[in-house]
């Protein structure tokens, strides 16, 4: 386990780097959908290049707690689990899922296929996180699921017997990860099921990601626009299924090129990726950034910043990395669309406007996104993080240019990437 100080002071870099490297390690996203489908195929299942951090631990942590046979070292990145074919081995227990708001929604629909009681719970901030619509729609399905305290947040109670399958409908506004969580899940229904969307999907590459990680397993499911879901009765087969970095990561590298004006280049991680948050190397190339995509890695050169208006409602585990970059473009950069990230670890856009400001920024809040004019001069600034870990990482890149820059609570990107300080460090080398 890393162990980080209470703040971390970052130090401008000497030198603008020029081919400086870093590998991000791998996607979060990835490698909890792809614990979940393994635990449910029929057979041994090896995943490479695995994450190891806050998240991904409490997710091998609970499928363990259930009966999963898991085999994680940490030193190869690689997860050996011992699929048991749709069957959940334990009955009825709690599970405990720190801040993962992941782990909490895709465990939800894991365990209506047990038989039991089982009761999920968090931190004090999981319980603020909404899965009303999860539990709604997860009820639509022939299952018992509700929210303990009767508020749609956790802890969630799940009295499993049979996970009948049929007809639902989901809201998409407030998080994919409703979605992804039933599809994962359906094939083991006792009969084949749909799933209409309400309302704009949010995150739609998420939802791509979720069935890409299926179809690998050996399960394809119809899609209609993304606003219906066909899912017949199946099952996942053993596979070994390799993780790339992830793309959510990446973007503070591809961010600080931008930030120094000098060029990083991201191994691991190319033109092939499924991660739709590789989209942010767009709004790069708009702001004057250079982007070279390679088959194995991807180069950003720096150059003059420009300020942009951009929908990011695809893209919104970015919305900081951009946010930070708009204190060194010229013009004004409007975000939009991402009303649904107030519901993530904190109300990201509250947090992002007040930490702007702290830097000299002008910033108008919206109810769905920010408007936010660079200050002349930015102004060095203590920075509170929420226990976020994107606040930490995004904020931490004005100071690769700017003295003073101090980031509180470092240790919150433990959740995502622990490695986070010494890689940035290592851009000075």
């Amino acid at each position: 386990m890393t162990s980080y100080p209470d703040v971390y002071a970052v130090q401008p870099l000497a030198h603008t780097p020029k081919g400086a490297r870093v590998r991000p390690p791998g996607s979060k996203s990835l490698t909890n959908r792809a614990l979940i489908v393994s635990s449910l195929a029929e057979g041994r299942c090896k995943l490479t290049g695995a994450l190891d951090c806050d998240d991904t631990r409490v997710m091998v942590d609970s499928l363990q707690r259930l009966g999963f046979v898991i085999e994680h070292n940490t030193e190869t990145s690689t997860i050996l689990i011992e699929g048991e074919g749709g069957r959940i081995p334990k009955s009825g227990l709690e599970l405990f899922v720190g801040n993962s708001g992941t782990s909490l929604r895709f465990l939800t629909a894991l365990v209506t296929l047990g038989h039991g009681t089982y009761r999920l719970d968090g931190v004090p901030r999981m319980r603020e996180r909404p899965v009303a619509d999860l539990l709604a729609a997860l009820n639509r399905l022939g299952t018992d699921v509700r929210s303990e305290a009767n508020n749609g947040c956790p802890p969630v109670i799940v009295h499993a017997d049979e996970f009948e399958g049929g007809f639902t409908e989901v809201r998409g506004d407030i998080s994919s990860q409703f979605l992804s969580a039933m599809l994962m899940v359906l094939p083991y229904a006792a009969r084949a099921s749909t799933v209409e969307v309400h309302g704009t999907l949010v995150s739609t590459p998420y939802i791509s990601m979720t069935m890409g990680v299926m179809e690998f397993f050996g399960v394809t499911i119809s899609n209609h626009n993304f606003r219906q879901f066909n899912v017949g009765r199946g099952r996942y087969r053993p596979r070994n299924y390799a993780i790339e970095p992830d793309a959510s990561s990446a973007s503070y590298w591809f961010a600080a090129a931008g930030v120094t004006g000098g060029s990083i280049i991201v191994d691991g991680i190319g033109n092939s990726s499924a991660q739709g948050d590789m989209a942010f190397l767009e709004i790069l190339e708009h702001m004057g950034c250079r982007v070279e995509r390679g088959v194995l890695n991807t180069t950003v050169h720096g150059g003059p910043l420009r300020g942009v208006d951009v929908d990011m409602n695809a893209i919104s585990d970015t919305v900081m990395t951009l946010a930070v970059l708009a204190l060194f473009a010229d013009g004004y950069t409007r975000i939009r669309n991402v009303a649904h990230i107030r519901h993530k670890e904190t109300d990201r856009l509250a947090a992002v406007a007040t930490e702007l400001r702290k830097l000299g920024a002008t910033v108008n809040e919206y109810p769905d996104g920010l408007l936010i004019v660079p200050p002349d001069k930015i102004t060095p600034a203590t920075i509170a993080t929420y226990d976020d870990h994107r606040m930490a990482m995004a904020f931490s890149l004005v100071g690769l240019k700017v003295p003073g820059v101090v980031i509180e609570n470092p240790g919150c990107v433990a959740k995502t990437y622990p490695g986070y300080w010494q890689h940035l460090e290592q851009l000075g080398v």
